[in-house]
């Protein structure tokens, strides 16, 4: 019998021939302006992405990571609600739709789909994208002005993927305002840089004013205990990196690391982990450091030694980003 397909191989496998025809120096340019656009400060009031070039460019180049970052966050999220599965998503600013196949990855199945982006060239090639993938052929791609005013269909679950860094500070509290109107789970992710990391902190602490309750990453809903300006609460994403990864970047390696920060929080009651693994964990003779995030709202390490047995195992099994101790 053969195997089913992933959704991230059969996402692969869309992406693969999407810049056949496109020069590789075109290519290369709408990537170097898209990563200098994405690293800017200032918001933007127009799409990033201005035709198919640009389009084309982004998916093959960032979709993979983006992808990877999202179903990592997701499936954090889903190890603390593993009873719940969401009966329909909306993902806010999905541009090709790399959410929605996270989305997929995390929980398979098919469900009402609403993809919203003020992009249409990208709307028109996720939609291409998505006719690969049965759970996806039915997904609505609606224009619409992200920001402001911003008004949406109810869902069980809302996505807002690295597009906060886009907006003004009033269109990313409208944003995440119109996310608590519509869903009963909302799941934000930003680039794991200290300003991605700060708007994570302001919807978070926008959607607990809300009444909404922390299920990822946080194992609490206090107030972070990180010092801002001191650090910041990021994960980390391993990416398969493509050949315009390699043309673009350069360097030698296979893979490269997605860096980001997320936080997921629902309107119905969660059991958090007891902590969560928030730096790579430090492997030593006989004893693991683990950097913790702990339900009490503290950072803490705790080193687990070998006398511990099976609980030392677990730790040098520990990745950055789990949960601990395992459920």
């Amino acid at each position: 019998m053969t195997a089913p397909v992933s959704p991230a191989e059969t996402l692969r496998a869309a992406l693969a021939g999407l810049l056949d025809g496109l020069p590789p120096k075109v290519a290369a340019q709408a990537v170097d302006r898209l990563i200098a656009n994405y690293r800017g400060t200032t918001p933007t009031d127009a799409p990033i992405l201005r035709d198919r070039a640009d389009v084309a460019a982004y998916a093959a180049y960032r979709m993979p990571a983006t992808f990877e970052a999202v179903r990592a966050a997701l499936d954090a999220f889903a190890d603390v609600v593993p009873e719940w599965t969401p009966g329909s998503h909306v993902d806010v600013g999905g541009g090709t739709g790399a959410a929605t196949w996270a989305v997929n990855a995390t929980w398979p199945g098919e469900r009402p789909v609403t993809v919203l982006d003020w992009a249409e060239p990208a709307l028109v090639l996720g939609r291409e994208l998505a006719a690969a993938s049965p759970q996806l052929r039915s997904a609505e791609w609606r224009r619409s002005r992200i920001g402001a005013e911003l008004a949406l269909p109810d869902a069980d679950l809302v996505t807002v993927s690295y597009v906060l860094g886009e907006l003004t500070e009033a269109g990313r509290d409208a944003v995440v305002d119109a996310a608590v109107a519509a869903a009963a789970a909302v799941v934000v992710i930003e680039p794991g840089t200290p300003d991605g990391y700060a708007r994570v902190i302001a919807a978070r602490d926008r959607l607990i004013d809300a009444g909404f309750s922390v299920a990822a990453p946080c194992p609490h809903s206090a107030a972070c205990p990180i010092v801002p300006g001191e650090d910041w609460c990021h994960f980390s994403a391993r990416v398969s990196r493509s050949s315009l990864h390699r043309q673009v970047k350069g360097g030698s390696l296979a893979y490269e690391d997605e860096k980001f920060s997320y936080v997921a929080a629902t309107r119905f009651r969660v059991t958090p982990v007891a902590a969560r693994v928030v730096r790579r964990p430090q492997i030593r003779k006989g004893q693991v450091l683990l950097d913790l995030c702990e339900v009490g709202g503290e950072l803490v390490r705790s080193t687990v030694t070998k006398r511990q047995g099976p609980r030392y195992k677990e730790a040098r099994d520990a990745t950055w980003g789990d949960g601990w101790p395992p459920r």
